[in-house]
């Protein structure tokens, strides 16, 4: 194995790159590492790096046709105050996959990006007594 990287990667397939740039740094905060389009792109949040492959990419034509489609996995992009997330993406026109659910571990909210990549906003629940590492959270609920 090679010595680890400063990012953790996650490759979603997507139809349009530049649709799947423009979604991710325009409604989720990530910000342009590597743009060659229409074939790739990879965007960075904190220390997740997605890997926006398109179809004429190495990552895409990997794939094999029966996991062509997205699946039901997905990043996990903890939040502050989820309500005020939503209220701000909502205004921005982007829709949502799933009510908000709540579970001991906190609450969350499912989205999908232009190529239905699902993607996870999580509120950490606030217990007292327990201190989480900041930006990390369990998956409880």
């Amino acid at each position: 194995m090679t010595a680890t990287e400063q990012h953790a990667s996650v490759r979603y397939i997507v139809d349009d790159v530049q649709a799947a740039i423009d979604f991710y740094t325009t409604h989720l905060g990530f910000t342009v590492h590597t743009s060659a389009v229409p074939a790739f792109a990879d965007v960075v949040r904190g220390p997740l790096r997605l890997l926006l492959s398109g179809p004429a990419s190495s990552g895409a034509r990997a794939t094999p046709d029966d996991a062509a489609a997205a699946g039901r996995n997905r990043i996990h992009l903890t939040v502050d105050d989820l309500d005020a997330e939503i209220d701000r993406l909502r205004g921005e026109g982007v829709s949502f996959r799933s009510d908000v659910i709540a579970g001991p571990g906190g609450r969350q909210i499912l989205l999908a990006d232009p190529a239905a990549n699902l993607i996870e906003l999580f509120q950490p629940a606030h217990r007292p007594g327990v201190c989480l590492a900041k930006g990390v959270s369990g998956d409880l609920g």
